[in-house]
């Protein structure tokens, strides 16, 4: 039997080798369908944005229900979905096995794993863990998925280049394909990022007005990634129309 997604993925590591692309954060399927329609080359889950969409915050849907979210996306286009798959839910390196193996049955092309358990950053000698155990199961199914391996250092705080260096690198030894800090916004340490994990690619999350695909690219990155802002923007449009209807009576604004 022919595997629908085996395209996709092959599609998605090549989108990896040369240049930078733009990878937005769709949170349903009614936005992945209008970001394939303007001709996106693949598309990212995001974990606030799904959640949001729940009704729920970010870091509060279960495997589960993270799994099926994943499960719709790739259902809802023709181009390959990279999963924004927190923690691998699970502590444990055999946990994050099971969980990836999960999302690659959903049809994911990509699948990012952090190392952030909720309330600290793992220890390095378990985060390393747990990526090679991501890998191992990556290499069991015989999928071409790519694993990304992100550092949460920079996004909770503590930015320090020194120490996110050192579990970049590490991840990448550990096997991951894409290596990713969000939050890192100055370009001399994205390009110290991007010099210490080559020739492996690097994303970059958008953060701040100043970003660009085009300044990003200049400097060796090869993905740009929106995280939740494109879902923060749709619901920010939603509150303040529903907020003037809710008190004016209307949706325009006052003439």
């Amino acid at each position: 039997m022919t595997n629908p997604f085996a395209a996709r993925r092959a599609a998605f590591r090549a989108l990896h080798a040369e240049g930078c692309f733009a990878l937005p954060n769709p949170w349903d399927v009614g936005s992945a369908k209008r970001l394939a329609k303007l001709g996106f080359k693949a598309l990212a889950s995001t974990s606030a944005g799904a959640a949001w969409a729940m009704g729920k915050d970010d870091g509060q849907l279960t495997r589960d229900e993270v799994v099926e979210h994943l499960r719709m996306l790739c259902a809802a286009t023709d181009l390959p979905v990279n999963a924004d798959f927190e923690n691998g839910f699970a502590d444990t390196p055999e946990g994050v096995g099971e969980s990836v193996t999960l999302a690659i049955e959903a049809g994911v092309a990509g699948v990012s794993i952090e190392d952030w358990s909720g309330s600290a950053l793992y220890d390095l000698p378990t985060a390393i863990a747990r990526l090679k155990a991501a890998r191992a199961a990556i290499d069991a199914s015989g999928q071409d998925v790519m694993l990304v391996g992100r550092t949460e250092g920079y996004l909770r705080g503590n930015r320090d280049l020194a120490p996110t260096l050192d579990r970049l690198k590490a991840y990448a030894q550990a096997g991951a394909d894409c290596l990713y800090a969000p939050a890192v916004t100055d370009p001399e340490e994205i390009k110290a990022i991007v010099q210490a994990v080559a020739p492996k690619p690097v994303n970059v999350l958008f953060w701040g007005p100043e970003m660009s695909v085009e300044s990003l690219g200049a400097l060796g990155v090869r993905r740009v990634s929106t995280g939740g802002s494109l879902a923060a923007a749709a619901w920010a449009g939603f509150d303040t129309v529903a907020k003037r209807l809710a008190e004016e009576g209307r949706l325009a604004p006052k003439p």
